[in-house]
């Protein structure tokens, strides 16, 4: 059954909140996952720069090349439910190729990191890092991290975010899901409660509706 989020996704409205992102040269970064502003189905791609997992660069228009791509934006490895999400999706990735599509991943972890999570999921299709955050910046869905929970899942939970992405910046990407189509945004979803993600046969039914 295919949720209300992803009829809404679906429909071209996300599920957001209406705030307003921080001020000054991140003005693309919103001050938390609520009023981030995620890019919407009809728009045209960005075509950031992101790092491999040897840690050599490339954008995304190469990564997608001409096929149609499903874009999974997370967390990062430290995460468990990005790693349970990653695992299911690994379980859908035959099914997508079969429609013609392909499937990555990109994270603020460092190319190192990433690397450990393809060991720890098993995974085949690709990862990227984002660690500049200018990926999550163009498709709207990055937000700073309040210090006081830095300094609380460091504290307490022993997850260090600037180990993780070797950034200062403590900005994370929204959980968020794009289908690119010759270069365009044809779906859209993003939930700031990370602990909400699209499931498989819902990424699929997507995929499906948008070929």
């Amino acid at each position: 059954m295919i949720s209300n989020g992803m009829k809404l996704a679906c429909a071209g409205v996300l599920v957001i909140g209406a705030g307003t992102a921080i001020a000054g040269s991140d003005d693309m970064v919103a001050s938390s996952a609520e009023t981030t502003k995620p890019l919407k189905a009809g728009v045209k791609a960005p075509n950031p720069t992101l790092l491999n997992l040897e840690g050599k660069k490339t954008d995304l228009t190469s990564i997608a090349g001409d096929k149609p791509t499903v874009l999974i934006f997370y967390r990062g490895g430290w995460c468990p439910y990005c790693n349970r999400h990653l695992s299911e999706l690994a379980k859908i990735e035959g099914d997508l190729m079969e429609m013609g599509y392909q499937m990555v991943a990109v994270s603020p972890d460092t190319p190192a990191e990433l690397n450990k999570s393809v060991e720890k999921n098993s995974l085949k299709y690709k990862l990227f890092s984002d660690s500049s955050a200018e990926a999550a910046k163009q498709f709207g869905i990055a937000f700073k991290v309040e210090e006081s929970l830095v300094t609380k899942y460091k504290n307490d939970y022993k997850i260090d975010l600037e180990a993780a992405s070797g950034q200062k910046h403590h900005i994370l990407p929204v959980p968020s899901v794009f289908i690119i189509k010759k270069g365009m945004i044809v779906y859209s979803y993003s939930n700031p409660d990370y602990r909400v993600r699209l499931k498989g046969d819902e990424v699929l039914a997507a995929a499906k509706a948008a070929m």
